[in-house]
């Protein structure tokens, strides 16, 4: 069977394929990249067609439901307890995180330091990711979540594993200033825009925001930040680079950062067409 694909559920709104398909271009390729949604109580049906696949994707809601099905992890998948690229081998499933990735190289195109006082938005499975490596980069984190319950347990299992504290607060109760709020709820995504999963005067007052929310390209929490003065960083940047680690993984290959930044903006030209389209 071969070739490669996103799991996930919903996939509507999915660029995974014009991203992949462009990055198969810059390496000479022609393999294929579809789109495999399921409900979420099929997974398990649905591994053997996986094992039979060169490498695969994963999104919402499968990025720790698939891990009982992996033959493997490498320390990137083990460390954060969630795959997002399933390298296949002879049938065996090997899982990664290069969400990681994509999000460190961001911060570093747009010198954000997580070396501050830090807010993630969000306790799921991408939002785990950004609250460990904030503290294995030495941030001062506040978790901030609607379900307490569910960030204290995060906040108690980042303490044991790195010995530090970690405060939680509910969204709207937050009221300090942070050097660096990062969004890890899908509040603002399309097509329910227009709302910000924090209060307006907290965004203002941060050093800078980063949304990994890439549809729209502009998200209240990033029109709110934009309209303060405050930097700020969407996530398809995120995206196109964590696709690309993908690719490093698959194949072996190496991506100039020049060319994935020619890669997001085509992505971002594409979204704001779609948009035009959408509202014509």
């Amino acid at each position: 069977m071969g070739g490669y694909r996103l799991i996930g559920h919903p996939l509507g709104h999915s660029m995974s394929p014009q991203i992949h398909e462009r990055l198969f271009a810059l390496e000479g390729r022609t393999d294929s990249y579809s789109l495999f949604p399921f409900p979420p109580d099929k997974l398990e049906t649905q591994v053997p067609i996986l094992r039979g696949l060169e490498g695969f994707n994963i999104t919402i809601p499968y990025k720790q439901a698939i891990l009982p099905f992996l033959d493997s992890l490498d320390d990137s998948a083990a460390l954060y307890g969630a795959v997002n690229t399933v390298r296949v081998q002879d049938g065996r499933m090997t899982g990664y995180n290069t969400d990681c990735d994509g999000f460190l190289r961001t911060m570093q195109a747009h010198g954000f330091s997580l070396k501050t006082s830090v807010c993630v938005a969000g306790a799921g499975g991408v939002g785990r990711m950004f609250a460990i490596e904030a503290v294995r980069q030495g941030a001062e984190l506040t978790i901030a979540v609607r379900d307490l319950s569910k960030g204290q347990a995060l906040a108690r299992e980042i303490s044991e594993r790195f010995g530090c504290s970690v405060q939680v607060s509910t969204l709207d109760a937050l009221d300090r200033p942070f050097g660096l709020i990062i969004n890890a709820t899908p509040v603002g995504m399309s097509p329910q825009t227009g709302v910000s999963p924090l209060p307006g005067p907290v965004t203002a007052r941060a050093g800078a925001v980063f949304d990994c929310i890439y549809n729209p390209r502009e998200t209240r929490l990033l029109c709110d930040a934009r309209k303060a003065g405050v930097p700020f960083a969407g996530g398809m940047e995120m995206l196109v680079w964590q696709a690309a680690v993908a690719h490093e993984i698959w194949h072996g290959s190496q991506f100039l950062p020049a060319q994935i930044d020619l890669l997001v903006d085509e992505m971002n030209a594409l979204l704001d067409r779609k948009a035009g389209e959408a509202d014509a």
